[in-house]
């Protein structure tokens, strides 16, 4: 039971990995289907990028009725846009989603990245397919965005091959923040995620690699767990959250990796789908 003084604000994982869904008996506890994360503040949904997992929650919110809906973007690398056509509220006549991208402006925009990848031969139908009135919003990353007056989004840009976003969701009092598809500086902490996630409630971190595995892998656009607990100590960040896993990364490696993360800093979760944080 919640406390007069505050409202209902969680976030749900529907996909934590990275790069490509790698559904199969070795991951089934952390999951194998690529990022998608569900806030509810109150009554009021926000989805954050649309893998693999996006298809599931929009199965569930079909179930649910009419629902305002608004699914924010980190980036338009494949993986975290791959389940979009398959959403099923953008194939619901009378039905408004709005979707929202921070990245891709000046050269490029929302609606006409989405249209170039649901395209001959990549795809078989085009946007123009979904019954719903899907509206596309481009905005430049560092602005502030306000679903509704009580919510603020805060962004920020990240390093990673071709642009990303990540996000700072401010409702009730409260902070969770979405750092993914981002690699960390050599010479120290980026500046712009530490100011964005300062005194956070919950920071969900790209952790897709361990230190020992990074330099085989630099200038891929992801970071390490390690540098996730160096951000959250410098931010003040109350919940750490590892995110992303690295695909070859099977539930007993992930569970090595929370064991380790746990003796640096406790009380860090790891990602698994299905998974409900509240601050």
């Amino acid at each position: 039971m919640l406390s007069d003084k505050h409202q209902e604000f969680y976030v749900k994982f529907w996909g934590t990995r990275g790069s490509i869904a790698c559904a199969g008996s070795d991951t089934l506890r952390y999951g194998g289907n690529t990022a998608c994360l569900e806030v509810m503040c109150a009554d009021r949904r926000l989805i954050f990028d649309g893998g693999t997992g996006l298809r599931k929650l929009g199965r569930e919110i079909a179930q649910q009725g009419p629902t305002e809906i608004d699914l924010f973007l980190t980036h338009t690398h494949l993986d975290h846009i791959i389940g979009l056509p398959f959403f099923v509220p953008f194939h619901i006549p009378g039905l408004n989603p709005r979707l929202w991208a921070g990245h891709l402006l000046p050269d490029r925009t929302l609606k006409g990245t989405l249209s170039d990848m649901m395209q001959a031969p990549l795809f078989p139908v085009p946007p123009e397919t979904f019954r719903a009135r899907v509206e596309f919003h481009d905005f430049a990353c560092g602005e502030t965005l306000y679903p509704s007056p009580e919510i603020s989004l805060q962004t920020a840009p990240l390093n990673h091959p071709n642009g990303a976003c990540g996000y700072r969701i401010n409702f009730d009092g409260r902070s969770i923040c979405y750092i993914t598809d981002t690699e960390h500086y050599p010479e120290g902490r980026d500046p712009a995620v530490v100011d964005l996630v300062r005194d956070a409630d919950i920071m969900i971190y790209d952790a897709t690699y361990t230190e020992e595995e990074y330099p085989r892998f630099v200038g891929f656009g992801h970071s390490t767990w390690q540098e996730a607990v160096r951000v959250a100590d410098a931010a003040n960040v109350k919940t750490l959250v590892l995110f992303h896993h690295e695909p070859t990364h099977t539930d007993d490696i992930m569970d090595q990796i929370a064991a380790d993360v746990a003796k640096v800093r406790p009380g860090t979760e790891v990602a698994r789908e299905g998974m409900i944080l509240r601050p």
